[in-house]
């Protein structure tokens, strides 16, 4: 039923466009009020009437209208979807290594202590809140470390938003201007007082989340393409960026002679690099922000997805070629040295990594997750001698253009079975079990609340929130489904 459910409001979602096209606000009023509705009085609802809801809503919206289903655009760029497309699943077999367990805190005991299967400690099914307040495709959600309610959205419209989803109602507490390029990542620094940014405008800037003022701000000279940004865990004065620049050289010779004898000639020939499209150099770029000191690394193509260990040691970088780097990061001089490149397949961008030192008492090793624009999610057993694959999961990507992101669940599982949470191209979110042995039933959870596809996913670190974002620039927060007493 909460399927059907999902299926009524995604529905609604996708025609909010076409109503009252002069009235935002009103469109925003309509879809929370259409949310509320639902989730009060369709909860004791037969199924059977659910569909037969549906199927009528559809046809009268399409009349009214006169769009297509499967044409339904929210704002600009239009993606047709199919919400009930399947994933298949393929896997590789497990080991263990010996790692310490690490603490077990009182709000993951409490999380466990609410159900006794992982299909229903992650039945997030209602909707806590919806934001519209980017007008183009939201690439990456982050919440605040160790915070439950600040979350940073940043958007392909140039603008960064930070809202507080526990409010009531949940607010959008500013809207950070000053890019002029679509912004391509953020992080928060170990306090939260800081976020930086990157965008493609080359510009990386560093705002204060007290006062919503840039304090810093860096531009290249040469105005390169800012991909990805991420602060150092443990020294926030260290910022990591991604870059690309496009080199074409060209030489000039200067004849000249001193003096009254044509004889005495001297040549001087001049080297410039322009940037040119046809020769990328993809570079990770060290800032000390206090001093601006750079330094730099060449990996090659566009690096779309950078990731720390969490003591800060190795960083972790993937292209749009299908090459995962690592460096090792000397913390008193902030220089990277490479220790390997690995080669994942052809026509492979990775647009995600995420780092984990475990993930369950099944899995105690440190573990990367990566979205590769080849349909698929992949989960690697970091080794001595490189990643040695441990799950490939299917679902729908294929653009390298299209960032879709993945997540560990931040609360390790104390049972059997440990989860991840990915977006993907059909408009739908997966919550996958990374331990299930058959493969069929990795699929634990399925939310369909979008109507283009799902780029970025965050949870607050309590797991009580999860948020998503799609190519249309919507923003869904996702609450946990009460048990009935």
């Amino acid at each position: 039923m909460s399927v059907v459910w999902q299926q009524v409001f995604s529905l609604d979602a996708r025609y909010n466009t076409h109503r009252a096209k002069n009235h935002p606000n009103f469109r925003t009023l309509y879809i929370r009020r259409r949310n509320q509705l639902l989730r009060e009085f369709g909860t004791n609802k037969d199924s059977v009437q659910w569909k037969q809801y549906l199927k009528i809503r559809s046809y009268l919206l399409q009349m009214k209208y006169g769009t297509s289903f499967d044409q339904i655009s929210l704002r600009r760029q239009s993606a047709r979807t199919s919400p009930e497309s399947t994933i298949t699943h393929y896997s590789e077999s497990e080991t263990n290594t010996k790692e310490g367990d690490p603490k077990i805190t009182d709000v993951s005991m409490k999380t466990i202590g609410r159900s006794n299967t992982i299909a229903e400690n992650y039945a997030f099914v209602g909707v806590h809140h919806i934001f519209d307040q980017h007008h183009a495709a939201v690439t990456m959600l982050k919440f605040a470390n160790n915070d439950r309610a600040r979350l940073c959205c940043i958007s392909n419209d140039a603008t960064v938003s930070i809202c507080n989803v526990l409010t009531k109602p949940p607010r959008l507490e500013c809207i950070l201007k000053g890019h002029r390029g679509a912004v391509t990542g953020c992080d928060w620094s170990a306090s939260n007082d800081l976020l930086v940014t990157s965008s493609v405008d080359g510009q990386i800037c560093v705002w204060n989340t007290s006062t919503h003022n840039c304090i810093r701000s860096v531009k290249d000279v040469v105005q390169a393409e800012l991909l990805s940004c991420l602060f150092h865990p443990v020294n926030n004065n260290f910022v990591v960026v991604s870059f690309l620049l496009f080199y074409t050289s060209r030489k000039y010779t200067v004849s000249f002679h001193i003096g009254q004898s044509e004889s005495t000639i001297f040549e001087i020939t001049f080297i410039f690099n322009e940037v040119k499209a046809g020769n990328a150099k993809g570079q990770v770029e060290v800032l000390n922000i206090s001093t601006g000191i750079k330094q730099r690394s060449n990996i090659g193509g566009r690096i779309l997805s950078l990731a720390f260990d969490s003591n800060g040691k190795i960083l972790w970088a993937g292209n749009d070629q299908g090459h995962i780097s690592s460096f090792s990061f000397d913390i008193k001089c902030g220089k990277l040295s490479k220790c390997r490149k690995i080669f994942l397949g052809t026509s492979a961008a990775i647009t995600s990594i995420n780092w984990r030192a475990w993930i369950s008492r099944e899995a105690r090793d440190p573990s990367l997750l990566l979205n590769l624009s080849s349909n698929s999610v992949r989960l690697y057993r970091v080794t001595d001698k490189g990643l040695e694959l441990r799950r490939n999961f299917w679902i729908k990507h294929t653009s390298s253009s299209s960032f879709i992101r993945s997540s560990f669940c931040p609360i390790m599982s104390f049972r059997k079975g440990a989860c991840i949470v990915t977006g993907s191209e059909d408009s739908s979110v997966y919550f996958l079990d990374v331990h299930c042995e058959n493969q069929n039933k990795a699929l634990i959870n399925k939310l369909q609340g979008h109507s283009s596809p799902v780029l970025g996913v965050s949870f607050n670190y309590d797991e009580s929130l999860l948020s998503t974002s799609d190519q249309q620039g919507l923003v869904i927060i996702w609450t946990r489904a009460t048990k009935a007493m």
